[in-house]
């Protein structure tokens, strides 16, 4: 690269990489790369699927095409609004595809597409650990909220 020229965002050149690639080295030397430059994939799905909407929707779709109200029936408290959001965003992304049918009513459906397979199979792993350690999660919370809040009497009792 010629001097006074910076890479463009998400560029990270692959043979400067530590490790083989898809290794856990290779992938944190990218993560770094990609971070520094401003432009990080990972960050960038994490947005995606960081809310609770979008997670929910790639799970139910995960058994197969559901239509709108159905999705909003099984997800339970979101609004028309922000499911309609969260599948246009998820649409975007490629993880689903909206079908209309000619009916009357027009008939629509939304599906996984294998990129969003393949991520609902990630994301069931990541269910399954949830739960496998939900106890020792609750455990170690309520035991953090103890002791901070002994810290915090004890700084009020001695001011």
């Amino acid at each position: 690269m010629q001097d006074g020229t910076s890479p463009t965002p998400g560029h990270t050149a692959g043979t400067d990489l530590p490790g083989e690639p898809g290794s856990p080295e290779h992938l944190r030397a990218a993560m770094r790369t990609s971070m520094r430059l401003g432009a990080c994939p990972v960050r960038d799905v994490l947005d995606r699927i960081g809310d609770k909407w979008s997670v929910m929707a790639i799970t139910l779709l995960g058994d197969g095409p559901l239509r709108f109200m159905e999705l909003k029936r099984e997800i339970g408290l979101v609004s028309q609004r922000m499911l309609t959001r969260t599948l246009r965003a998820l649409e975007r992304d490629g993880l689903l595809t909206r079908t209309v049918y000619p009916t009357v009513p027009p008939r629509v459906e939304y599906e996984l597409t294998p990129l969003g397979h393949s991520l609902q199979a990630t994301l069931s792993e990541l269910a399954a650990w949830a739960f496998a350690h939900n106890d020792e999660i609750a455990d170690a919370r309520a035991r953090y909220d103890t002791s901070h809040a002994q810290v915090e009497a004890e700084g009020r009792a001695a001011a």
